[in-house]
């Protein structure tokens, strides 16, 4: 989205094919990234993604580093927030970046469209979850990559870092579990095995 047009609302940010991100639930969450309500951010929207996750992006002036390109420091918040987002509707968990590395292969310029997509890497199940990043440009080019390591953290433990209301905990623990049982894997049946006959053929 445009940095000049409106912030969407809160239903119209989680509309569309995108997934619904368990932060919609609170009223006034200010996320530089992703809130529909931080008139100083960039108000992300995530689209599901067959690798993972997505999001398109049209960065205005006031995201300026040289004249005519985008702050580095931003595309990292872009990455960082496709990334740990991925991590948070697949698992339910809340994701804490560890670390994460970011290589510039081309400028990203003010008022052009991006995509970003995140993807899950190895060892998506542990403690610890590995995950990678590209933007692309509007010819498909890569211009930016990255890889994070995200803790996962169960929403229990979460608490005691996040300021929320209790009613708004109990919002936030009960979107997270929805979302971690829409992404629970379905489990396959088997064919019943073919049994061989074991009768010859005259010969």
């Amino acid at each position: 989205m445009t940095t000049t047009e409106p912030a969407p609302t809160a239903d119209e940010a989680d509309g569309g094919t995108g997934p619904r991100m368990p932060w919609s639930v609170l009223e006034d969450y200010r996320c530089f990234g992703c809130s529909p309500h931080n008139p100083h951010g960039i108000a992300l929207q995530f689209t599901e993604h067959p690798e993972g996750l997505s999001t398109t992006f049209r960065l205005g002036r006031s995201y300026e580093s040289y004249p005519g390109v985008v702050h580095g420091g931003l595309l990292g918040v872009v990455v960082d927030e496709t990334m740990g987002n991925l991590i948070v509707v697949r698992t339910g968990q809340i994701a804490f970046t560890v670390s994460m590395r970011l290589r510039y292969l081309a400028p990203v310029n003010v008022g052009a469209e991006y995509l970003c997509v995140a993807r899950l890497g190895q060892g998506a199940d542990g403690p610890l979850t590995s995950t990678s990043a590209e933007i692309l440009d509007a010819h498909g080019a890569t211009v930016v990559t990255a890889t994070a390591s995200y803790r996962n953290v169960s929403f229990g433990v979460a608490q005691d870092r996040i300021t929320l209301s209790a009613p708004e905990a109990t919002r936030l623990g009960q979107a997270l579990t929805t979302a971690e049982a829409q992404h629970q894997p379905v489990p396959q049946h088997q064919p019943a095995p073919q049994h061989q006959s074991t009768t010859k053929e005259p010969q």
